[in-house]
């Protein structure tokens, strides 16, 4: 059963061992990942299914990734001592790709060890008090939006029927041109992306955001967009509404928490 959803991002610079001289800048979505860590501990989830980019994901299919054990990293960040290690949940994964095939529906195995940034950085806020968490990673792919959400709402029967209790959460940073000195510099577009996908958000418009603008994903270079489409497709028909714990960009890239309460 699905028991939490929620939308975080995965910025390293949320990580005091990461960006000590700084971390003030972005303590509202600090103090968001805290608060959500706690709403998630309260569920008590034997699982965590986190839609998140992999290293490697094919094109044409969405990507579920099974190794044991993960290993978790930040030395690419200069964090040469940290290390975590988490576990796969095998009979979760077996039922989804089988039943997800069954449907017609493009999926396929990858076994990296190596879990990505933009994994590890969430867990690290969310495994708080869940020392026995299981995990499975599910990476996005270049089909269409609408193909993301079917993904998500045939994913969503099989969560349902399981008798494991499974929190659900779309990972990734949103536009990455909020300002000058961002990654992709500034283009307005990027402002203007994060303030609707926040508004879509806090209604559930699940109609707004399949007809979400391309261009502003594109030129914001916006990336959790797919994985909340994801994540809506997961709660289709499911009776919930959204509260947004916080949106900034301190860094120029949006990072926004956000909790989807199931009624």
């Amino acid at each position: 059963m699905i028991v939490f959803a929620g939308i975080v991002p995965c910025s390293p610079l949320m990580l005091p061992s990461i960006n000590p001289e700084r971390l003030g800048l972005i303590e509202k979505t600090r103090n968001a990942m805290k608060e959500l860590a706690e709403e998630i501990f309260a569920t008590h989830p034997d699982t965590i299914v986190l839609f998140c980019e992999h290293t490697q994901t094919p094109h044409d299919a969405f990507a579920l990734n099974v190794a044991d054990p993960y290993s978790a990293s930040l030395a690419t960040f200069g964090d040469l001592g940290y290390a975590q290690t988490y576990h796969p949940d095998f009979l979760l994964a077996d039922k989804a790709q089988r039943e997800l095939r069954k449907n017609g529906l493009p999926v396929t195995l990858v076994t990296e060890a190596d879990l990505p940034f933009g994994a590890t950085v969430p867990l690290e806020f969310l495994r708080e008090h869940l020392p026995n968490i299981r995990i499975l990673p599910i990476a996005p792919c270049t089909l269409t939006p609408k193909e993301h959400f079917e993904f998500g709402a045939a994913l969503r029967s099989i969560l349902v029927e399981s008798p494991k209790r499974i929190a659900v959460i779309a990972a990734g940073d949103c536009s990455h041109t909020r300002s000058a000195d961002a990654p992709g510099g500034l283009h307005d577009e990027g402002k203007q992306s994060d303030e609707l996908l926040e508004t879509i958000i806090t209604q559930k418009n699940t109609a707004g955001l399949l007809q979400f603008d391309e261009n502003l994903l594109k030129t914001g270079q916006d990336s959790a967009y797919k994985q909340i489409v994801m994540l809506f497709g997961t709660l289709d028909g499911a009776p919930a509404h959204s509260r947004v714990l916080s949106h900034e960009a301190p860094f120029g890239v949006g990072e926004i928490v956000a909790e989807l309460i199931l009624n």
